[in-house]
């Protein structure tokens, strides 16, 4: 095969690669109210079809990458897409909740695979020079289809029922897992140090192997230990306000507690840990994280609840409700390039700081909407979070990039990315919390006909007081904001993850 033909079809599944994973997250905020209704669940268990997804792909990501440079990125692109596909073949076909978590998690696994690959096919394919512009046409292939997921998933949705959302990626999902196994990947090249790789997947990026990409037992154990903890904790959150402080949730506390630490304890004694500790070492690069994981735990909350609030409390169609969360979606992806502008101009320190008080901002406008689809202050809300969240991520992705290492550019884009799939875990299962908490009488009056049932009143009056949780935890980015750089470096990065 020429070497032009095989970029380009090397590019075509990389970027499809992508865009599989960053639809499927968006589309599925839209499709859980109806998929509640549909198979009886509690709200407790529909916050699992997300967190389950999420955990299962942030303590496998980084490790993923390494899988790549042991095994070859086009076999685990492969594997990871065909395993995509079935394990979305088989959620739409799940007769009941139970089904549809245990094949998120098996989701997840897959979607930890394919997302480092996507990246490593690239480096592998491209020369120094043309490496850049093909990660700008992925990158921004991922923010159009972040985007266009809410709407998407609401027209599919309302048409075809939630369990579509889950068969658009299956064919797209065969087809380019099939069309890889023709491409010949050639040996990768030390390329593009520095280029935020996003999942791990850089020359010298050693999280959680030895030298040439082995794949050592104390990386595996890291992930473990990582993915126990992150589901003892959300657990915990969610059965909480349902169950008490019962012997399940404190046993389920401890669990956290005790998962945390060890894996505290083994990052720092492993030979090959990881999440290397000198990379968070860094007092700049562990402040732009915090700003991350403070953000998406809060956005992503709030498209929770918001998802909620329009179907059930506004009595809109799915795809109604994604029309409403459009212009959300259109500043994340306009709104970038102005971002970048700031950046240059202002600094990380004051763009991060204008970002969070953004996202606080626009939740508070959220907190007190009226009960009108038409209300102005319903868009504007809605305009302020788009905003004020993608420019979190270009000045998190900018300062990330700017303080790795050639050696360690790719376990930081890693973790970065790791990053933003525990703050949504985190941010969804604290909204369930918050709103259990609030409504437990109207929950547990409404369990008896096939799962928990929110009316307008009981959850239009939770949503306040969570939505103001959730401002608060965008305001704790604030203090690691203060700690970013004030001025931005000679070459600040425009791409966003």
């Amino acid at each position: 095969m020429r070497p032009g033909r095989h970029r380009h079809l090397t590019l075509a599944a990389s970027v499809t690669g992508a865009v599989i994973v960053a639809l499927d997250g968006t589309v599925l905020t839209i499709a859980q109210p109806a998929l509640q209704r549909d198979l009886h669940a509690s709200f407790a268990q529909v916050q699992w079809t997300s967190t389950g997804y999420l955990i299962a792909v942030a303590a496998l990501l980084v490790l993923s990458g390494r899988l790549g440079d042991r095994y070859g990125h086009r076999e685990v692109f492969v594997a990871g897409t065909l395993g995509f596909a079935a394990t979305s073949a088989a959620i739409a076909l799940a007769p009941g909740i139970g089904w549809v978590i245990g094949l998120r998690v098996a989701q997840g696994l897959f979607g930890a695979l394919l997302q480092p690959a996507t990246l490593g096919m690239l480096r592998a394919a491209f020369p120094t020079d043309r490496l850049p512009t093909a990660i700008a046409v992925r990158s921004s292939a991922i923010g159009l289809a972040a985007a266009a997921g809410p709407l998407v998933g609401g027209a599919l949705t309302a048409h075809f029922g939630w369990r579509s959302v889950f068969l658009l990626n299956v064919v797209p999902a065969l087809a380019i897992g099939v069309a890889a196994l023709a491409v010949r990947v050639p040996a990768p090249r030390d390329t593009c140090a520095g280029v935020d790789t996003d999942a791990g997947v850089g020359s010298g990026a050693k999280a959680g192997a030895g030298a040439g990409g082995r794949i050592t037992r104390s990386g595996l154990t890291g992930a473990c230990l990582l993915a126990a903890a992150l589901a003892c904790l959300v657990h915990t959150l969610v059965e909480v306000p349902r169950m008490g402080w019962t012997e399940g949730t404190v046993l389920g506390l401890t669990g956290a507690v005790a998962a945390g630490g060890a894996f505290a304890w083994h990052q720092r004694v492993a030979t090959h840990p990881l999440i290397p500790p000198h990379v968070l070492a860094s007092r700049t690069l562990t402040a732009a994280l915090a700003v991350l994981l403070a953000a998406s735990a809060a956005m992503f909350g709030a498209l929770f609840v918001g998802s909620y609030f329009l179907q059930e409390v506004l009595a809109l169609d799915p795809l109604q409700s994604g029309l409403h969360v459009l212009p959300l979606a259109v500043m994340m992806v306009a709104g970038a390039p102005v971002a970048v502008v700031l950046l240059r101009r202002q600094g990380p320190r004051r763009t991060a700081l204008a970002a969070m008080a953004l996202v606080s901002s626009g939740m508070l406008l959220l907190a007190g909407v009226d009960r009108s689809a038409a209300s102005p202050a319903l868009a504007g809300a809605f305009l302020m979070l788009g905003a004020g969240f993608g420019t979190v991520m270009v000045t998190a992705t900018a300062v990330v990039v700017q303080q790795a290492s050639a050696d360690d550019a790719g376990v930081s884009g890693g973790l970065k990315q790791t990053i933003m799939n525990i703050g949504p875990a985190l941010g969804i299962a604290l909204a369930t919390t918050s709103i259990t908490l609030i409504a437990p009488g109207l929950a547990a009056g409404q369990a008896g006909n096939g799962g928990s049932r929110w009316t307008a009143a009981a959850f239009g009056g939770a949503m306040g007081p969570t939505l103001l949780l959730l401002a608060g935890v965008a305001a704790l980015g604030v203090p690691a904001a203060l700690r970013l750089p004030s001025r931005a470096a000679a070459d600040p990065v425009s791409r966003r993850a």
